[in-house]
């Protein structure tokens, strides 16, 4: 399984705009972060987890040909505004996108032209699948499991492929959720700063998470300018705990 990293930042970005701070102008590729997105991959099936307002420009970077399924981890604008340009990846036929009810129901009200009986030529061809969380499901090769997390107080789901988990935007887990993810070999989840957020880990949270599940490697994700310069953090995490970076590709 192929796993790329399309963007790592968070809802702003890295370089926030206005901001003049050493990450923000920091001369280092690492320390540049589009909206947080991977792209999992095998011989068969190629899935993307979120489609941000980042989305095009990640595509035409990575020249990604194939997307076989979009899954949606919540309805937030950094991570559902790019959906409107999968229209490359739809014209030959519908993909399939899936999503919680609640958040079906938010894509419904924002992009109805995307959606509607009586569509707009040239609109993405679009299917919103509906899932639940704790109930798996496939896409071509790939099994998928969704898993509860809470950002701050509104549920929202990560995603179990394989010996793989991807957790974005996550405040909190309830010990059930986390007997799933027993067993990775690969944990990816968010890690926003330093500093105590209502509704995101901070770095030392998502360090501590990352012991709790006991992930063979653990690469952290949806990070602000505020988490500090990539090489001097990466540096001091634990040896198997890691700072991702766009364009990084892991193979497990």
């Amino acid at each position: 399984m192929k796993i790329t990293f399309l963007g790592t930042g968070t809802s702003i970005g890295v370089p926030e705009m206005r901001c003049g701070c050493a990450v923000c102008t920091s001369q280092n590729p690492k320390d540049i972060r589009l909206r947080t997105s991977v792209l999992i991959e095998d011989d068969h099936t190629h899935v993307l987890i979120d489609c941000g307002p980042d989305f095009r420009a990640q595509m035409l970077h990575h020249k990604v040909d194939t997307i076989d399924a979009v899954l949606v981890t919540h309805e937030h604008y950094d991570h559902v505004g790019g959906i409107d340009d999968l229209r490359p990846y739809s014209f030959v036929k519908t993909l399939p996108v899936y999503a919680e009810k609640f958040v079906i129901e938010h894509l419904l009200q924002r992009i109805p032209y995307c959606f509607g009986s009586n569509k707009y030529p040239g609109t993405p061809q679009l299917e919103l699948m509906e899932i639940e969380a704790g109930k798996s499901f496939s896409v071509g090769s790939l099994d998928i499991l969704p898993i509860r997390v809470m950002h701050g107080k509104l549920p929202i789901l990560g995603y179990r492929i394989g010996s793989m988990a991807f957790i974005t935007d996550m405040k909190s887990i309830d010990d059930t959720q986390v007997a799933l993810l027993k067993d990775l070999d690969l944990l990816i989840v968010n890690a926003l700063h330093t500093k105590e957020h209502p509704t995101h880990q901070n770095l030392m949270q998502a360090i501590n998470f990352a012991e709790r599940v006991g992930a063979k490697e653990t690469w952290f994700v949806h990070m602000s300018h505020r988490v500090g310069l990539h090489d001097f953090v990466d540096a001091r995490l634990p040896k198997h705990i890691h700072l991702a970076y766009d364009g990084c590709v892991l193979n497990i």
